[in-house]
């Protein structure tokens, strides 16, 4: 059984590197071969049922036969989620429907988004997936045509009427799903699927939309319904509170409005996994309903002859573990709690003796068969990880240890085992993590979450209040350790043999007390840590212009060092490509210090990124065409960098790597000239080819650089100037440069348009290739060899089945 179930969610999981999913085109004959082959095995075994080679066969022949079956029930069910999908024809064209709310509504500063199922497609010939995920920006219903004012009830134009389970009549826009791809980053189309939200867009404004249905009952709405009022009411009783957030995420599993600083804190001590609903919660609260029903069972009789006390406890124990589950979304975490739980009182109630590995085998078995997409989920490792190792280190224990040793060592057990885990994924651990958990382990799983959940779900705001206090005090402790130098390790992605080596290691260093040499496990480790990541040679360089959206981040690197152009955009109050794309990149990378930054200018889309990045990693020196005086984004603080202008004639070399400022004069200063024109323009020169880096300057820049630095603009690589808007790239810039590639960087149908098919035709008659982030991912570039430059696009690269061809 264990095998059986292991098998299988391997083939699921190596189903999610397929990609594409061509080899379905084999499953009819596959079906009508395996009769034949079965059969062939079965007569096998009868004519030589004495063979000893066959008891070895037989493990490895179902652990096969699991993993072919795991794998093509993930393709099947890939394949028909894929089918439900927005044509290309209706991609940002407005399209009305009717159909409800159908998750908790998401806020930030300007917006709302929540997902929305599709009953009834009113625009002709329109085709629109059935799962949706919706954005309503405040300013859409803020200004309308006064034709259209007088149409819409007023209540529609304010976005806090968007509820869970109402039925709505909307117009909507909306596109395929696409987000930024890029190496070590985060897939969002993949976590799209796995949602089963096959389009995204936005709600327009338009006199038809309205609220048709206050509420639509069914079960699920009922619950999301739940969750939205608990939330309400955290959010109304702690009104002000600094750690409102946290509590609706412990609570109700509403992580979304947590702030990024916070998070930092809880990534850096190694305890964000008590930020949201994690399977200690739910074991926790099973724990006091088993305490409480077995306590009151025990002592009425009647209530004892008509069923067992513990039976009737483990019902109750269930009941609450369901319900909890229930309001936190049900996520992966709180699946594989839930599922273990069932098994237990499955177990409990038929009166066998279940192994904790084969209660964790069958649960992991349910959650990726109901979720097959579960397996891409970081969470999904971790939270079967973690469990598994704290029964493989309590496993062949004599009697039971005191609870003071037993949590010390399960903590040092979750800590050393979850490394590789952590490594992999995320390129870095908390060094703090053991001492930062036994403190906010009791304080929040026995305090904070119990109080929470009756202020939450009874007239008690004392609750809450006493709650939010705790949490405090708990944040102080934590604010205070994730200050230390040394709380968190960063490295670079490791190799997956490393990787294998570190969990062996894992295995050794847990044996039980009387096995020689445990210790040594540890030297298992040291490839995974230590081992460092190719850097180009000398007078050589990688450049890599990742995919951010609709802005710009170039990182170069040569032997030694590392310059960051531009950070990319900010996305939202909690989000930007500084902390989303551009961090996990130089982590997963090796990079832990940045020799030089450049800021082209102080446009948000090539700014926007800076804080996170500067709050995460040094940085020697900021060079930017801003005023020195000038709080860039608004909240740097200037103290930790060496601020610089950029200027025309500024020249650097790091390692034989040419870097030369050719743009904007240090006369422009004090003209007035756009922030955009005010860009500072790089080139790079190595021993194998030269990239040009022009931010966003516009014509008038174009003619200063023509004018004052023709000989020098000539280059292979070309990162188009303002991403290829027609106030830019004009002909004869673009003779002067002669790319043999250009790259746009854009996002996937941007508002603005770019780049504008003009400006593209030009490159084109100039005989220059044309490469597009948004279909392309991060572009990497390695000028290695000597008149050959090696361009590598990350979505064919590491192309999966979910991802569109362009």
């Amino acid at each position: 059984m264990i095998l059986f179930c292991l098998g299988f969610v391997c083939g699921v999981w190596l189903l999610q590197f397929a990609p594409s999913l061509w080899f379905l085109s084999l499953a009819p004959i596959l079906i009508s071969i395996s009769p034949i082959v079965v059969f062939t095995i079965f007569a096998y075994r009868l004519r030589h049922s004495n063979h000893t080679y066959l008891k070895f066969c037989k493990p490895f022949l179902g652990l096969c036969i699991a993993l072919l079956v795991g794998f093509f029930y993930a393709a099947i069910l890939a394949k028909v989620r894929l089918n439900d999908a927005l044509p290309r024809a209706w991609e940002q064209q407005p399209i009305e429907v009717i159909g409800v709310i159908a998750s908790l509504p998401e806020h930030t500063v300007r917006a709302i988004r929540f997902n929305f199922v599709v009953e009834k497609i009113l625009t002709k010939d329109a085709v629109v997936p059935q799962h949706i995920s919706l954005m309503q920006y405040q300013a859409g219903f803020a200004y309308k045509p006064s034709h259209l004012k007088s149409h819409l009830p007023i209540n529609q134009l304010n976005q806090s009427q968007f509820h869970v389970g109402q039925r709505w009549h909307l117009t909507v826009k909306l596109k395929r799903p696409h987000g930024t791809y890029n190496p070590h980053g985060f897939d969002f189309e993949s976590w799209a699927l796995s949602e089963n939200m096959r389009a995204t867009g936005t709600v327009k404004a338009n006199a038809s939309n309205k609220l048709l249905n206050s509420f639509v009952w069914r079960p699920a709405y009922i619950v999301e319904r739940l969750r939205e009022k608990t939330v309400n009411r955290i959010t109304t009783v702690l009104a002000g509170k600094p750690y409102a957030a946290e509590i609706s995420a412990l609570v109700a599993g509403d992580d979304s409005a947590i702030n990024a600083d916070d998070w930092l804190v809880y990534l850096r001590t190694g305890v964000n996994h008590l930020m949201s609903i994690s399977g200690l919660h739910i074991t926790m609260l099973a724990g006091l309903a088993f305490s409480a029903v077995s306590f009151i069972w025990r002592r009425v009789e009647r209530l004892s002859l008509a069923l067992p006390a513990r039976k009737a406890a483990t019902t109750a124990g269930l009941i609450a573990a369901l319900l909890y589950s229930l309001i936190a979304g049900f996520s992966i975490p709180t699946q594989r709690t839930f599922y273990m739980l069932v098994i237990f009182a499955l177990a409990l109630w038929s009166g066998r003796n279940v192994s904790m590995a084969r209660v964790l085998a069958i649960a992991l078995l349910v959650v990726v068969l109901l979720d097959p997409w579960s397996v891409n989920a970081p969470g999904f490792w971790l939270s079967f990880g973690a469990v598994a190792v704290i029964a493989y280190a309590m496993n062949g224990q004599i009697g039971l240890p005191h609870w003071l040793v037993a949590s010390i060592k399960t903590q040092w057990a979750v800590t050393i085992g979850l490394v590789p885990a952590l490594i992999l994924m995320f390129g870095q651990t908390s060094l703090i993590s053991p001492v930062a958990n036994t403190i906010a382990i009791p304080l929040i799983s026995l305090l904070v979450v119990p109080l929470a959940l009756l202020g939450s779900f009874l007239p008690l705001d004392w609750a809450l209040y006493w709650s939010h206090s705790i949490f405090a005090f708990c944040m102080e402790i934590l604010r205070w350790l994730a200050a230390s130098p040394v709380a968190i390790w960063q490295q670079q992605a490791p190799p997956v043999w490393s990787i294998l080596m570190s969990l062996l290691g894992v295995i050794w260093l847990l044996l039980p007390r009387g096995f020689p040499l445990r210790s040594l496990g540890l030297t298992l480790f040291i490839p995974m840590l230590f081992i460092q990541p190719n850097r180009p040679q000398l007078g050589a360089m990688k450049v890599t212009v990742l995919d951010v959206g609709q802005g710009l981040a170039v990182v170069v690197q040569t032997k030694n060092r590392t310059l960051l152009y531009d950070t990319g955009p900010k996305y939202s109050a909690q989000s930007d490509s500084g902390s989303r794309i551009v961090m996990p990149f130089l982590r997963g990378e090796g990079i832990t210090r940045l020799d030089g930054v450049m800021l082209s200018h102080n446009d948000l889309d090539h700014s926007g990124g800076l804080n996170s990045i500067l709050a995460q990693m040094p940085v020697n020196w900021l060079d930017s065409s801003i005023p020195v005086d000038t709080k860039l984004g608004g909240t740097i603080d200037n103290k930790a960098v060496n601020l610089m202008k950029c200027y025309a004639g500024q020249r650097w070399v790091w390692d034989n790597v040419e870097f030369d400022v050719l743009y904007p004069a240090i006369e422009s200063y004090s003209a007035n000239l756009t922030d955009n024109n005010r860009s500072c323009v790089l080139k790079i020169t190595s021993e194998y080819g030269t990239i040009l880096l022009t931010g966003d300057i516009e014509k008038e820049a174009e003619a200063v650089l023509l004018a004052t630095n023709l000989d020098a603009l000539d280059s292979d690589i070309l990162v188009a100037p303002h991403h290829g808007s027609k106030t830019s790239s004009t002909p004869s810039f673009i003779q002067a440069v002669n790319p043999t590639t250009t790259i746009f960087t854009v996002g996937y149908l941007n508002r603005f348009k770019h780049p504008k098919p003009v400006i593209v035709d030009r490159y084109i008659d100039n005989a220059s290739d044309i490469i597009r982030s948004d279909y392309a991912g991060a572009i990497q570039l390695g000028f290695i060899k000597a008149k050959q430059i090696n361009i590598a696009e990350w979505r064919k690269i590491k192309r999966r089945y979910w991802q569109d061809d362009f």
